[in-house]
């Protein structure tokens, strides 16, 4: 029992820590003027951002592992037997770009829905497709 605990603490607290800081950068925003006249309405961000995603398939990325793309641009992943790493994030217009480990890969959005988030990276070589869900509390 002890070995099933000392297993499942490792995994707990990567998932405690990434929702942590996607609570954290969610709430976060910088103030804006109320004298500020804009003509641009303000873009709405897209359904996936301030949401934490697990991988439920790949045919390169173990399940499991969590996503967070935050809404100032920041990218969280974190994996149950690692430490998590951070990365950015962009859209432009019809433009999706993932950062990591400073490699910038163009990513296709597959489909985005309430409850599922598919994206194929191009990567070089084989291009990496990713299902990804909302995270389990």
């Amino acid at each position: 029992m002890t070995r099933l605990v000392s297993a499942f603490l490792p995994c707990r607290s990567a998932v405690v820590f990434v929702v942590m800081v996607g609570w954290l950068f969610a709430g976060c925003s910088s103030p804006v003027p109320s004298e500020q006249t804009s003509t641009q309405p303000r873009r709405a961000a897209p359904g996936f951002v301030n949401r934490v995603w697990s991988v439920q398939s790949s045919n390169a990325v173990a399940p499991g592992q969590l996503y967070v793309f935050l809404s100032e641009g920041t990218l969280v992943v974190a994996s149950p037997n690692g430490t998590p790493a951070f990365g950015r994030w962009k859209q432009e217009d019809q433009t999706f770009t993932m950062v990591e480990e400073d490699i910038a890969y163009a990513v296709e959005i597959l489909e985005l829905t309430q409850d599922r988030f598919k994206i194929r990276m191009r990567n070089p070589g084989e291009p990496v497709e990713m299902t990804l869900v909302p995270a389990a509390p």
